[in-house]
């Protein structure tokens, strides 16, 4: 069924001509992601869908009655109300049902409209309201729900924002990044419940694994077009692949042709027969299709980096403890030329304030950080920049000078290094409060490397980047030579760059040896063990007893061995991610824990159902 038909439509602002003529449509069921880079569109075709916005040409049609959520940048919530007022003071139908169930119960005598009521709280399943928005926030950690929306983080606001909408359960979702703000179980969990449920949605999101996993169709606007890929990331990244190549063979056949045809026409043909006239006709098509070029252009990064020292910074004995909840407690470390570490944990675990500590921006409780002299930090915050009132862009990098000095002697000016981060001439002069989320964020990353840092932190930098520049940045990072730090949500950003994290949980700072991915499958090892013994202790209980024959005797015994056996090899695995192994090491044997766990459910399986029968 079709939601919503976009036929021909074009937007602009001023002289900025963000795309035209563009149709698609939406079906119901469809879980689209859209792809472009920054100053595309993206937002702004996303207005358009919710109605935020109208085209300057075309028209956008949608179904009868259909209802349309909308997740942007900004939340729109009243700042007075609580959570819970926030919630049952939404447009939600669940809520309006509920409503006319209650008027219907003060009017008994109306059996008619109390039968329709009651079966409308059947159809929607509205009985169990309270406890599924209660679950939700629970997931989205918004426990408190007397809290005032005015005290609430911008991060918690836009949670808050995504919990409505889920409740309210939509014809059609428009999602613009749902998963800024949330931390990597909360991510994790709104994948789970994408996948699971029967949600139409249009999506932009920088996460690739969300992308991959979610996703039925990749639309990608490019250059003013729009391409559609029925399937996943993967798929999309394919055949994207294979259309620009298809797209250079054709241009480079138009350029024969083209040459071919100028000849003909510089020899002047003075009999202007039908035949001469169509093909003088033709010739400006041939030569429009000649030169088309793809404008693939990619940020540039660079920098002169200081060399470090053999001290670079060490942690002794250091704890912080905020509002009575200890963060952290006395850690010990010392950072390494070359580290690239992962920071991981709940919103509120402390990951920010070990930041603002190693950075010596904040004072431990206890213990010292001691830093090298050779150091040099450059610290990419989620505040994002902090610029004057009507600064313009040129204005924001001159501060460090006209000339800046790159690798090897070389100097590159300020206008020559905005345009490797893909401000042209023109945007250079626009007011910075003018640039879009994704452009600021290119903006304050200059100014971070422009400084050239030895030791980077980058606290969420894919946080509205487009995926071409995350890819450029990721390949950046794979380079550097300093140590460097990451606390992202991005998860494919984090497998890709990081050698192990530091994982803050229940007041302590662990250290472990591998990429995010491994780590999950570390966790899920031990919880689905723990899981399958619970369920396994309620099956005997449930179950009446039974006699086992000698075979099966046998075969129990056999079980209790070789579980124990197993044991003693997940335990000595499990101990291998503590000690100082290679990437490709962390790889097999996160495989191999995998394999044995595996095994070990089903022994365990197999051993509870024969004991369950003694």
């Amino acid at each position: 069924m079709n939601l919503v038909s976009v036929e021909h439509i074009s937007k602009s602002y001023g002289t900025l001509k963000l795309f035209e003529d563009l149709s698609f449509g939406i079906n119901q069921g469809q879980k689209i992601g859209l792809v472009a880079q920054n100053g595309s569109g993206k937002t702004s075709l996303l207005k358009l869908l919710a109605q935020k916005d109208k085209p300057d040409d075309g028209i956008i049609n949608y179904r009868k009655d259909i209802r349309i959520g909308f997740l942007s940048q900004e939340h729109g919530l009243n700042e007075n109300l609580s959570v819970q007022e926030s919630i049952l003071s939404s447009n939600n139908y669940i809520l309006k049902i509920i409503s006319t169930y209650e008027n219907a119960l003060q009017n008994p005598d109306d059996q008619e409209a109390y039968q329709k009521a009651f079966e409308a709280m059947d159809a929607h399943q509205a009985w169990d309201f309270e406890t599924q928005y209660q679950q939700i926030l629970s997931k989205l950690n918004l426990d408190d729900l007397s809290k005032k929306v005015k005290t609430l983080s911008g991060g918690q606001k836009k949670r808050l924002s995504l919990a409505i909408l889920l409740l309210d359960a939509p014809d059609l979702l428009i999602l613009d990044e749902p998963t800024n703000h949330l931390d990597l179980e909360m991510i994790e969990w709104l994948e789970d419940y994408f996948k699971q449920s029967k949600m139409s949605f249009f999506m932009v999101t920088h996460d690739r694994y969300f992308l991959e996993r979610v996703c039925n169709l990749i639309m990608e606007l490019d250059q003013g077009l729009i391409y559609s890929y029925k399937g996943n990331y993967s798929y999309y990244l394919q055949k994207r692949e294979e259309r620009i190549q298809q797209f250079e063979v054709e241009t480079d056949k138009a350029k024969q042709l083209f040459k071919s045809e100028l000849e003909w026409m510089r020899r002047q043909p003075k009999a202007r027969t039908t035949k001469s006239k169509s093909r003088i006709d033709d010739f400006a098509e041939i030569k429009s299709r000649a030169h088309q070029r793809r404008k693939s252009h990619v940020m540039q990064l660079e920098i002169n980096m200081q060399r470090l020292g053999t001290k670079i910074v060490e942690f002794h004995n250091v704890s912080k403890a905020f509002e009575g909840k200890t963060l952290f407690k006395d850690f010990d470390y010392n950072f390494k030329r070359g580290e690239r570490v992962g920071i991981i944990g709940k919103n509120g675990s402390g990951k920010s304030t070990f930041l603002n500590i190693l950075t010596q921006q904040l004072e431990p409780d206890t213990g010292k950080v001691v830093v090298g002299e050779t150091l040099s930090f450059g610290y990419y915050k989620q505040s994002g920049i902090h610029v004057e009132a009507g600064a313009k862009v040129i204005e924001v990098i001159r501060k460090f000078g006209d000339y800046i000095p790159l690798a090897k002697g070389r100097k590159i000016s300020a206008q020559q290094l905005l345009e490797r981060f893909l401000f042209d001439r023109k945007k250079q002069y626009d007011y910075v409060e003018k640039l879009s989320g994704g452009e600021l964020k290119r903006l304050y990353l200059c100014t971070i490397l422009i400084q050239n840092p030895n030791f980077l932190i980058l606290d969420e930098p894919t946080n509205d980047l487009d995926v071409v520049t995350i890819n450029v940045l990721e390949n950046f990072l794979m380079d550097f030579p300093g140590c460097l730090i990451v606390v992202s949500h991005d998860r494919y950003f984090m497998d890709k760059i990081v050698d192990h994290l530091f994982v803050f949980q229940n007041g302590e700072i662990t250290d472990f040896p591998g990429n995010y991915s491994d780590y999950r499958i570390y966790e899920n090892s031990n919880d689905n063990t723990e899981k399958k013994v619970e369920k396994a202790k309620q099956t005997i209980t449930n179950e009446k007893p039974k006699s086992l024959s000698y075979l099966e005797q046998k075969e129990l015994k056999n079980l209790e061995k070789d579980i124990q056996k197993l044991e003693e090899n997940k335990e000595s695995l499990q101990q291998s991610f503590l000690s100082d192994l290679s990437p490709d090491q962390i790889t097999t044997n996160s495989k191999k824990l995998q394999e044995i766990e595996n095994e070990i459910d089903q022994k365990t399986e197999r051993w509870f159902e024969l004991e369950s029968k003694k």
